[in-house]
C-alpha cells in the first residue's frame, strides 16, 4: 500500500519522538523542524493529539517556551509521566526549560 505524503509526514514525526531521551521534552516546533518540515508545528500538535502508539513518547512533546500543553485532553496524566521522569512542570511551564529541552542533531 502506497503512504499518502501525510502518513510520511506523520511517520517522521513519530520517529523523531522516539529519539527523545526520557528526562528530556521537545517543542513541537522541534519535532516540526526534526521531521523536515519547521513550519509545522501545528500539524505536529495535531498528530500528537491522538496520539496512541507504542513506544512513542508523546508525553515529552510540549508547546513553545516550555508550556506543557495538551495530551489527549489530560494534561494530568502529561505532568504525571514528566514528573516520573524528572521533569518538574511548575504551573503550566517546564521548570528549567533550557536545561530539559532535546536537540535534535542531524
Amino acid at each position: 500500500m502506497k503512504q499518502t505524503p501525510t502518513g510520511r509526514f506523520r511517520q517522521r514525526v513519530l520517529s523523531a519522538v522516539r529519539r527523545i531521551p526520557a528526562g528530556r521534552v521537545a517543542t513541537y516546533g522541534d519535532v516540526a523542524a526534526a521531521a523536515g518540515a519547521p513550519r509545522a508545528a501545528r500539524a505536529v500538535g495535531n498528530i500528537m493529539k491522538g496520539c496512541n502508539v507504542p513506544g512513542v513518547p508523546c508525553h515529552r512533546v510540549i508547546a513553545a517556551g516550555g508550556r506543557l500543553g495538551g495530551y489527549g485532553g489530560s494534561e494530568g496524566m502529561k505532568r504525571a509521566l514528566l514528573g516520573a521522569e524528572g521533569v518538574i512542570v511548575a504551573g503550566t511551564r517546564v521548570r528549567e526549560f533550557d536545561r530539559k529541552r532535546f536537540i535534535f542533531r542531524k
